[in-house]
């Protein structure tokens, strides 16, 4: 599923089936095919989004090597939590400020 999330405060915001899953799992919220966040419920939703990442570098920290140890390599990563929820973030402060809803699937 790909979900596409539309303000009238903003351009939409698209995002595939996983990542959107998670966002909404964030939120406290189970994934659906449609929804709405609306404009009071936005601070919220965008402290659980900041939490979420918050946490989720905490934990990464934690996973990391030793900068000074020479024999261990730096793995690869991929599109942090934080980059894949920035522009959501964005819209919710946007739209909140505009009071206005955030939709998808309609």
């Amino acid at each position: 599923m790909i979900y596409r999330f539309r303000s009238p405060a903003t351009g939409d915001v698209v995002m595939l089936g996983a990542s959107g899953d998670e966002l909404l799992r964030i939120l406290g919220r189970e994934p659906a095919a449609k929804g709405i966040i609306e404009a009071a419920a936005m601070p919220a939703a965008i402290a659980a989004l900041q939490a979420a990442v918050a946490h989720a570098e905490a934990a990464a920290d934690t996973d990391t090597p030793n900068a000074g140890d020479a024999e261990t390599e730096t793995p690869a990563r991929g599109v942090s939590l934080r980059q894949r929820v920035w522009p959501m973030v964005e819209m919710l402060r946007r739209a909140h400020a505009e009071d206005a809803p955030v939709v998808w699937g309609v």
